[in-house]
């Protein structure tokens, strides 16, 4: 079930990743370098192989799952069991993207015959799946159903869709709202353009690394070179917080650790319910301990949880940060770890910053018990900035942030992931088909649109004790990154954050009260 509770576990001494299983590069272009001029071909055919084999870095698919927003209740369940068998295919499609360079090489139509192809064929069949769920419960599924099954391959130089070349798309959150983030520095790097990752050594002759598919060194940059941005956005076309000097002022924080339990999993019980490594990533849990893919609400309600008010049951989780130091951490040959590209050590948080924030514009509304948010997007890299919201920067630096790059810190200087969620919600729907139209960001001028309720706004701030990243000739050298699904390289542009209402109708009145009438609670 891709659990690393360490609790949990027996010691198992000295494993390393097998080579067998190690993914060859997202782009691949060195490999195929070394492969061929090694092979004794004629400078032309080299030159024509290693650009053959370095065109594709990774494969793009559309996200079915964001085009199903209108799936009956008796449907759900189903359809998110066939949305992550998509995840899986286009997961197994990249795999084989990796480990076939030399075959790519040597045979320009490799991609498109032997994998695009037969992806594409078993997509239509799960698409198909998909819509006979739909139309059983009462539901009409989306048209153009051959259109979402087609994969690309996305080159190494190829901005992904829809990406501004600053961090500067809009963000669609849901609920009609277009938020635009203007933070990033400079477009995203599209390679994975490293060299081949041993067994868990540094980066090999390549940019690729510890396992092969990123971090890449153009995924780094020196925050003391970017230029103030006011601090994290991803609530606003403006990036104004959600409250300010008027409306509802007030603050509530809720402490709940740096999840010193160690309690990971690879499953996310709201995207991909009933499915074990429904992430194929592993994810940091605070608040709720119980929260794994089959977690029923009675299940979370129930649980302990980690948060001093006890009040508080709510599940906070988001994707861990490792270092690509060349150890093997306790998942190295599990689901979510090893066997999906996510490899290194595992960093525990040293802070864990949880507050909730009002409304510029006015009162907020008690959330209801339940409620699921997901923030960010585990896909950005491929399918643009739709639903990006990310902020990196560095502590004494907050005022600088990055959405498309890891920031590299100065002496003394810790690395920040923080995270300002939707606070905007429908007033109906606990969650949403695809679960992100039942709540949005607030609009420009700070109030909620289309109708929606403006509630608490729950505001992630992590704090990282991380070495910084060295950068020679091209070369990036113990970088860290976010665990992704293997497709997605490690880019900084898919961190996200992910967080189940449990607080008990008591305390939830209070963190109203306190936000309402302009108190800072904890």
């Amino acid at each position: 079930m891709g659990r690393t509770n360490r609790k949990r576990r027996s010691t198992l001494a000295n494993r390393a990743i097998a080579a067998s299983a190690a993914l060859a590069l997202g782009g691949g272009g060195l490999l195929a370098a070394n492969i061929y001029a090694s092979a004794g071909e004629g400078k032309n055919s080299t030159r024509n192989a290693q650009t053959n084999a370095a065109s594709v870095a990774t494969i793009k698919c559309p996200d079915v799952g964001q085009q199903l927003t209108d799936v009956p209740k008796g449907a759900r369940a189903g359809v998110d069991k066939e949305l992550a068998q998509l995840d899986q295919q286009v997961t197994e499609a990249y795999k084989r993207l990796a480990d076939t360079r030399q075959a790519q090489a040597g045979d320009p139509g490799y991609v498109n015959n032997a994998i695009l192809g037969p992806l594409k064929s078993k997509r239509v069949a799960t698409i198909d799946r998909i819509n006979i769920n739909i139309k059983r419960a009462g539901g009409k599924p989306p048209n153009a159903g051959d259109q979402l099954a087609g994969c690309e391959g996305v080159a190494a130089d190829q901005p992904a869709a829809g990406e501004g070349q600053g961090g500067n798309g809009g963000q669609d959150q849901g609920g009609g709202q277009n938020q635009g983030d203007n933070a990033g520095q400079g477009g995203q790097d599209q390679g994975g353009d490293g060299g081949q990752g041993d067994n868990g050594g540094q980066d090999q002759g390549g940019n690729g690394g510890q396992d092969g598919n990123g971090p890449a060194a153009a995924d780094f940059q020196d925050i003391t070179q970017v230029q103030p941005t006011g601090g994290a956005k991803g609530v606003g076309a403006n990036g104004l917080p959600a409250n300010g000097n008027g409306g509802s002022t007030g603050t509530f924080t809720t402490t709940c650790g740096t999840n010193e339990n160690e309690n990971r999993n690879s499953d996310n019980v709201i995207v991909a319910p009933g499915v074990s490594n429904g992430a194929q990533h592993q994810h940091d849990y605070v608040g709720n301990q119980d929260n794994d893919a089959f977690a029923s609400d009675q299940d979370l309600a129930a649980a302990d949880t980690t948060c001093q008010n006890q009040g508080d049951k709510s599940s906070y989780f988001w994707p861990v940060l490792r270092v690509q130091d060349g150890q093997d951490d306790i998942d190295a040959n599990a689901p979510g770890g090893g066997q999906d590209g996510n490899v290194g050590t595992i960093l525990q948080p040293a802070e864990a910053q949880l507050k909730f924030v009002g409304n510029q514009q006015g009162d907020v509304v008690a959330m209801p018990t339940a409620l699921r948010i997901i923030t960010g997007d585990a896909k950005a890299f491929v399918n643009g900035l739709g639903n990006a919201n990310t902020n990196w920067s560095c502590t004494g630096f907050e005022d600088r942030q990055l959405t498309d790059k890891y920031p590299i810190c100065p002496e003394g200087s810790s690395v920040v992931r923080t995270t300002n969620f939707q606070s905007c919600w429908d007033g109906q729907n606990i969650d949403s088909a695809n679960h992100r139209t039942h709540v949005s960001f607030v609009q420009e001028n700070g109030a909620c649109g289309n109708g929606f309720q403006a509630i608490p706004q729950l505001q992630v701030r992590l704090v990282y004790d991380v070495a910084a990243p060295q950068i020679q000739n091209g070369q990036v050298q113990n970088a860290f990154a976010v665990d992704s699904f293997p497709d997605q390289l490690h880019k900084p542009i898919t961190d996200h954050n992910d967080f189940i209402n449990f607080f008990d109708e008591n305390t939830m009145n209070e963190v109203v009260d306190c936000i309402n009438s302009g108190q800072d609670c904890q």
